[in-house]
This record gives structure tokens, C-alpha cells and sequence, in this order.
């Protein structure tokens, strides 16, 4: 699943993207096609886990993060720049809260209602573009063209009123059909305070702005600290986060809030050659939970031996959680819980 940086041009996305990926993708400022690399998601679990389970290696999940053209006022890009955003499945709206004397000073509540009626209007175009043909298949006794036509209807009357789809219920089949049609504005949105090196801490009004126009969840960084950062080795990283008076690196809050707007929850598998983070769906199923490890996995699915990374912290070890009777042995109706730390028997 991917998560989309999106924002209007000189907003700072293609720096925090760098500082997202490590500076291990190269980019090219200004062009018109997306930067495509993987986030670490930093995760303290993951960390304190190892401490039970003595290992060789910690792996923390990612998230892949798509940096997509900024958008512009107009003009024969913009088509190219909206067809980007509709093919991922979050957006991460990067704001800037800072004056710049080139770009003049920041509106971050401009900016994000800009964005929004972009996004709106592409949504609307859809809408009329599709509701004649759905008219038609809908006149037989097709019940999914029905449902479709249904779906566009409801959309219709939401973004006539203003309303992003994302702030209406849609359940079972209504939801599968909007799928279908990738409304942008049915995405679920991560804002992004991007602020300047004397505001770290978002103190701001332009973070206030952020936070009143955005609603849900704002994360608050300063890209280019983040970028010098991430450029750094382990220890001058140390060095350069104690005097910031930073305990990490505010991009592992961003790849977090990222996984939770896509909806994704975290298992663990721990062992003597790795313990690693997984990300899946909420709710996942535990054959497709393996199968995030190996299809060969989910393929010869047997059960999972799991237990919930909060009895290992309190118990100390996992013979300790079996003494306990805390083992659970879970079946394949078995829908996976965050913090789950699996062994998964399989047979192929």
C-alpha cells in the first residue's frame, strides 16, 4: 500500500521524501514524475522485544511513500499531477509554515483549502463523467451496476454539498464499488506542518492553522533538519537530535501517523536470526498475515502460536508466557490483533 506526499510546488515534499527514504532513492526537484522509496516505521515494541528475545537482527516494518509533482495553479499539468494521487491509497498533504521571501508568506489554511477543492472538483468530473453510462447499465437487472449507479448518486449529492466522500459511511458493497473509481477525496489524509529550523516545537500560528483547517491527525516537522538528519551516521545523529533537544527523528512520527492513516496494524515475529515488524490490514486474516512473510506460508497454513508483545514485557520470557498458559494457538478464522508476536506452522 502506498502513501502519497502531496502539496503545492516549493512546499518542501521532495526534502522530506528524501529524509523519508534515507537519502537512498536519487530524485530529480522539479519533474513531473513521482519519487517512489520505502520508509523505516521506528517502533519501541519492536526494540524491547529484542531485549527478550536475543537475536541477530532487528527489522522494522516500512511504508512505501510515493512523492508526487507538486501541484500547480492550472495549467496542462495539473491532469498528469491528480492522475498520480488517484492511484494511491493515502495522502500525506505537506503544508508550509514557514515565510519565505521568494514564496512569500505561508497560508497553510489557504493551502489546504485550495487542495481540497482541487481534489473536490476532480471527484466531481468523475461523477458526471460516469453517471450517464451508469444510468444505462443500471436499466437491466444487473444488481452490481445498480450498486454502482447507487454509489455515484450518494457521491454526487456529497461533493455537490462540499463534502469529501471520506467523511461518509460506506459499507460492503458500496464500499467495493467505490474502489473502482479512485476518489481522491475518499482517501484518508495525514496532514504535515512542515516548519522552519526556528520552530521546531510547532509553535506557531502557522501550526495552528494546520491543525484547525486539517482536523485528524498533524504531524509537525521541519523537512530540512529532517533530511541533514537522516544524512547523518548513528552517532552524529545522536549528537545532532540531544542539541535539538529531540529524542528522535520527528519523520518516525510521520511514517507511524502514515501507516495508521492507511490503515494497517503491526505483528511481530521473533527469533534467534531476526526479530522484525510486519505491517497488514486491520483485522487480517492469519493465513494472509503469513503470507506477508512467504506465500509458501499462507499456502501450507497450519495455525499460528502467538502472544500479545505486552505478556513477554511483563512475563520476561517466552517460556515464562507458555508456563503462564498466555500461548495462544490460533486457527484460520483467526483474525490477527496489533502487537501479536506469531510463530506460524505451515506444511507445503
Amino acid at each position: 500500500m502506498d502513501c502519497g506526499l502531496i502539496g503545492r510546488l516549493g512546499v518542501g515534499k521532495t526534502t522530506l521524501f528524501q529524509a523519508l527514504s534515507g537519502h537512498s532513492v536519487p530524485v530529480t526537484p522539479g519533474a513531473m514524475k513521482p519519487n517512489m522509496g520505502m520508509a523505516s516505521i521506528p517502533d519501541a515494541r519492536l526494540d524491547r522485544i529484542a531485549e527478550f528475545v536475543p537475536t541477530q537482527k532487528i527489522i522494522p516494518a516500512t511504508v512505501r511513500v510515493v512523492d508526487i509533482p507538486g501541484v500547480p495553479s492550472g495549467g496542462d499539468s495539473l491532469g498528469q499531477v491528480l492522475a498520480h494521487i488517484r492511484t494511491v491509497d493515502a495522502l500525506a498533504h505537506v503544508v508550509r509554515c514557514w515565510d519565505d521571501p521568494g514564496l512569500g508568506p505561508a497560508d497553510p489554511a489557504g493551502d489546504i483549502d485550495a487542495m481540497d477543492s482541487e481534489l473536490l472538483l476532480s471527484d466531481l468530473v468523475v461523477v458526471e463523467g460516469a453517471l450517464g453510462k451508469a444510468q444505462r447499465s443500471a436499466r437491466g437487472n444487473d444488481a452490481d451496476a445498480k450498486q454502482r449507479l447507487a454509489v455515484l448518486q450518494k457521491a454526487d449529492a456529497l461533493l455537490q454539498e462540499g463534502t469529501p466522500l471520506r467523511d461518509a459511511s460506506w459499507e460492503g458493497a458500496e464500499a467495493a464499488a467505490m474502489k473502482s473509481f479512485g476518489f481522491m477525496t475518499a482517501k484518508p489524509v495525514l496532514h504535515v506542518a512542515n516548519v522552519g529550523e526556528n520552530d521546531v516545537d510547532g509553535a506557531s500560528d502557522h501550526v495552528t492553522a494546520v491543525r484547525e483547517a486539517g482536523g485528524g491527525t498533524c504531524v509537525v516537522l521541519c523537512a530540512t533538519l529532517e533530511s541533514e538528519i537522516a544524512e547523518l551516521d548513528e552517532a552524529d545523529r545522536a549528537d545532532m537530535l540531544e542539541s535539538m533537544g529531540l529524542q528522535q527523528p520527528a519523520v518516525g512520527a510521520l511514517a507511524a501517523g502514515m501507516n495508521q492513516v492507511l490503515g494497517l496494524s503491526t505483528f511481530y515475529t521473533a527469533g534467534e536470526k531476526e526479530v522484525r515488524a510486519w505491517v497488514i490490514p486491520v483485522d487480517c486474516p492469519a493465513p494472509e498475515a503469513a503470507g506477508v512473510i512467504h506465500s509458501d506460508i499462507q499456502r501450507g497454513f497450519i495455525r499460528a502460536e502467538c502472544y500479545a508483545c505486552d505478556e513477554i514485557f511483563e512475563l520476561g520470557s517466552e517460556k515464562a508466557i507458555k508456563d503462564a498458559g498466555k500461548l495462544r494457538s490460533e486457527g484460520k478464522g483467526y483474525a490477527m490483533r496489533d502487537g501479536d508476536v506469531v510463530h506460524f506452522l505451515f506444511n507445503v
